[in-house]
């Protein structure tokens, strides 16, 4: 009877020690956690973060800029967060930026070594790599670019000969409402391609349609938790199933697909006479072969990436900031009035417009600049990380530590800007009506990683909008209101909408 009676006591204190164990296992590990995320005296102040998981459901990933702006009213314009086991300083305001992406810059040159992107292309490419790899790179992206034209006159003629392909495809819809995401998404990339692969493609192609699709889901997918969730805990993440998963293929497709036209350029390769961006980085290759001296920054799969980096680059911010100018033009019919006034003074309508044209442009130069501010395209740049302890103000932020420069409290900064959330091209205009540059206006970042593509963006978005401005007004079908919702990713693009462009009467004495 008493080893009876005793099975259930035993069973019974078995449980309990089992729960104290768990108990003091949690207890453990949550003051574990706390001891070694701690912040240190010097540190920049932020929210209280939970165990384990820090600040990842402090923020809003719908829109992250908001919630990170919103911070700084409260902690100061430099305070961390942590996201998993990792820290992160927020850097806020046009006097902070500046002192760390100007000032300061060399301490945050670096790029900081994501998971998610590491598992895709470890040390490949443009914009996520440090140290030589990205020094090569860049340098020779900036080099190639230039040669075939940024900046020049050849290149202008290619951007004007392409917005008269997107103009006769909208002249086509009569004014009927229509969709500018996809058509506009063509006319951008096609620069780019051009660039790259020596080659634009014809708009409705198959293959273009499926790497803008790929593309926008992308880079969704990059700037959601589950890639937050994905960079702080990569080893759970792999296991887990989610989101996440897809950027593995995205990046995969993507590849694939560039890998055919780089097969095709080898089929007819000249290395004294390059087309284009591929062209010049086999030669590249070619070269780092025969020299065995030489760090091997260029080969076949980092091409790859470049390749892809640069298409992605070169096309998704300019296509949505083009998107966000017709919004913008239907919203203020009277500014779109005075752009085309300008315009059909200054060019008329009976011949294309120049880059030479821009200095002759104030007003529409200045449309354009508040286009850029109001819509901004990357309101939390890319993130940086420190390679030296550095001294920002009080605040010592450590090595390694991840920086995010958010570019959003910059553009609508309140001691920078008349009238920081209102749409207005005076912004850029002195008294007399000449354009002014205004030294808060960064939507491109700042100082070593400012963004390679700044003049050809420049360029395209200067020529395309005064293409447009000049054969089209943009209006909302009949009914329907403009709405400046936006929809967070890497970039902030407008929601999806629809719009009518109704190609303008040419006025008799043109």
């Amino acid at each position: 009877m008493d080893q009876l009676s005793g099975g259930p006591v035993s069973a019974m204190w078995c449980w309990l020690d089992v729960q104290s164990l768990l108990l003091f296992s949690v207890v453990f590990l949550v003051i574990a956690d706390y001891v070694k995320n701690r912040r240190p005296n010097s540190f920049p102040p932020g929210p209280w973060a939970l165990p384990f998981v820090g600040n990842i459901f402090s923020v809003d990933f719908s829109k992250t800029h908001e919630s990170l702006t919103k911070f700084a009213e409260t902690y100061g314009d430099v305070y961390s967060l942590r996201m998993g086991q990792t820290w992160m300083v927020v850097l806020n305001g046009f006097n902070t930026l500046k002192e760390a992406l100007l000032t300061q810059g060399h301490c945050v040159a670096d790029r900081p070594i994501l998971p998610l992107q590491d598992d895709v292309a470890p040390n490949q490419g443009i914009i996520t790599t440090n140290g030589h790899m990205w020094k090569h790179q860049r340098r020779f992206a900036l080099f190639t670019l230039k040669y075939f034209g940024v900046g020049k006159k050849s290149l202008e003629s290619a951007i004007v000969d392409e917005s008269m392909h997107f103009c006769k495809e909208i002249a086509d819809l009569k004014g009927e409402p229509f969709n500018p995401h996809i058509i506009t998404n063509n006319a951008v990339a096609n620069i780019i391609c051009t660039l790259v692969f020596g080659h634009r493609f014809e708009y409705g192609d198959e293959k273009f349609m499926k790497l803008m699709g790929l593309l926008d889901k992308g880079i969704q997918i990059e700037a959601s938790i589950w890639a937050q969730l994905y960079n702080s805990f990569p080893v759970l993440m792999r296991r887990v199933p989610g989101p996440h998963h897809t950027i593995r293929k995205i990046y995969s497709d993507f590849m694939d697909l560039i890998k055919v036209d780089i097969s095709k350029h080898k089929e007819d390769w000249d290395p004294s006479e390059p087309r284009d961006y591929i062209d010049c980085y086999l030669s590249e290759i070619q070269k780092s072969n025969g020299d065995a001296f030489a760090e091997a920054t260029f080969y076949e799969d980092n091409l790859i990436i470049c390749a892809l980096e640069l298409f992605v680059a070169g096309s998704e911010t300019t296509s949505t900031t083009l998107r966000w100018a017709f919004l913008y033009m239907a919203k203020y019919p009277e500014i779109q009035e005075k752009v085309q006034a300008e315009i059909d003074r200054v060019i008329g309508q009976s011949r294309q417009p120049s880059m030479m044209d821009r200095a002759n442009l104030p007003y529409t130069d200045a449309v354009i600049h508040e286009i850029l501010r109001m819509g901004n395209i990357v309101p939390l740049s890319l993130p940086h990380s420190t390679n030296n302890e550095m001294q920002l103000g009080n605040y010592t932020i450590p090595k390694g530590v991840v920086i995010i420069p958010n570019l959003t409290s910059v553009l609508f900064d309140k001691k920078e800007w008349e009238t920081p959330y209102t749409f207005n091209p005076g912004h850029f205009l002195n008294e007399e009506g000449k354009f002014v540059k205004r030294a808060a206006f960064i939507p491109f970042s700042a100082g070593k990683r400012v963004c390679l593509g700044e003049n050809l963006a420049r360029m395209e978005l200067f020529l395309f909008f005064t293409s447009f401005m000049q054969r089209f007004t943009f209006s909302m079908p009949s009914g329907v209101k403009p709405v400046l919702d936006y929809r967070f990713g890497v970039t902030l693009a407008p929601i999806q909408y629809k719009i009518c462009a109704k190609l303008r009467q040419v006025s008799s004495s043109q």
